[in-house]
């Protein structure tokens, strides 16, 4: 397999989320993995800026010509940014997933919930035990 791109300073998640935090800002999009097994991707659904997300439920789906992926908010907090260039250009997902192709900016509620979250040591582990 393909060696999968994991960033050191961002936060992951088990289904393959990361977090990146900017001040009392999140900014999350799908992990390098996570585009891989999607294969190529067609459509992301986001939410609108303002909905309000809590940690573990969906804020979207991420379509590809394999199947629909659900995407989890690894945090609580207020939408304040929707990265609106994927509309136009899913393929950032694919292509940069780590900048470009970022999805949403989120107002955390409470930087506490970053204890449940994995760092880039923790979340490469977890990739070995699915890679073998």
């Amino acid at each position: 397999m393909n060696q999968t791109e994991v960033r050191g300073g961002l936060w992951y998640t088990e289904e393959h989320e990361w977090v990146r935090i900017e001040d009392d800002t999140a900014v999350i999009g799908i992990t390098d993995y996570a585009q891989k097994e999607m294969k190529e991707i067609v459509f992301v659904e986001l939410p609108k800026v303002g909905d309000k997300l809590a940690s573990g439920e969906d804020f979207g789906y991420a379509e590809s010509a394999k199947a629909v992926n659900g995407l989890f908010a690894p945090l609580s907090g207020e939408v304040i940014e929707v990265n609106t260039e994927l509309e136009d250009s899913p393929e950032l997902v694919n292509t940069d997933p780590y900048s470009e192709g970022w999805m949403i900016k989120v107002r955390m509620s409470s930087q506490d919930e970053l204890s449940k979250l994995l760092d880039a040591d923790s979340y490469s582990g977890l990739l070995e035990t699915l890679e073998e």
